[in-house]
């Protein structure tokens, strides 16, 4: 009996290390569930936030409110809403979006965009389809430069030291560092269109507004997640075309 008794005491503590085990497991999950939902946000705090405060952003998530009980919950929302959501394809954006001009075609279905003060050359904007994880993405109904219009470019964006500008997941993880006066550069079929950057907004992600066509110029709007690493809001890069040259770039 004696060893009937050990034997079976010792299934017990086996029983209870494994219990610690999965525990210890859940816990660990748990923590690196909250890293991942809060570190943009405190990365956004710590390091963004005073380098909004410099620029000339119109809509800049005050900093007072970062951390707010308001605001961590909203982003926690938003990430259980997001979940399963596709954002490498550029439809999944603004899923209850009608463009004006949905059925519009475009005679150019590549063109190239550089970015100087973001190190970013000739990035490939597609208007063929919406696969944002190998090139930027011109949205369906906007406009294509140089035409009269407002020609809305979508990328990725992520936490800024994983910046790279050949890789289309973290192209404009950095876009934050853009100021109004900054150049962005579209080369259609050879030719390079200067546009000028004037004005920097972020926005919800349900706002549709950056969307809207307007026809008196051609302007271009870039679109992004922010904070980086989130989906929370869109930082909204608008600019308008200056003037044409061919020389390449330098």
């Amino acid at each position: 009996m004696a060893n009937k008794y050990y034997y079976h005491k010792r299934d017990i503590q086996k029983i209870r290390e494994i219990v610690r085990y999965i525990g210890l497991a859940i816990f660990l999950t748990g923590i690196l569930g909250l890293l991942y939902v809060f570190f943009p946000l405190v990365s956004w705090q710590i390091y963004l936030v005073p380098q909004l405060a410099s620029q000339d952003v119109v809509s800049p998530i005050p900093d007072q409110s970062v951390l707010s009980s308001n605001s961590v919950g909203s982003l926690i929302q938003d990430s259980i809403k997001d979940i399963g959501v596709n954002y490498s394809n550029a439809n999944n954006w603004f899923p209850g979006y009608a463009p004006e001009n949905s059925s519009k075609s475009s005679s150019v279905h590549i063109f190239y965009l550089s970015i100087p003060a973001l190190n970013i050359y000739h990035a490939t904007v597609s208007n063929a389809d919406n696969d944002l994880d190998h090139h930027l993405v011109n949205f369906a109904g906007t406009a294509s430069p140089p035409e009269k219009g407002n020609t809305v470019i979508f990328g990725h964006s992520t936490l800024p030291q994983w910046f790279d500008p050949h890789n289309y997941k973290a192209i404009f993880a950095t876009a934050l560092n853009l100021k109004v006066g900054d150049k962005i550069i579209a080369t259609v079929n050879g030719a390079d269109y200067n546009y000028v950057i004037d004005n920097i907004s972020i926005v919800n992600a349900d706002d549709y507004t950056p969307l809207e066509q307007q026809y008196d110029d051609s302007y271009m709007t870039i679109i992004t997640c922010t904070p980086p690493g989130t989906t929370w809001k869109r930082l909204v890069i608008h600019s308008r075309l200056a003037k044409l040259t061919n020389s390449s770039l330098q």
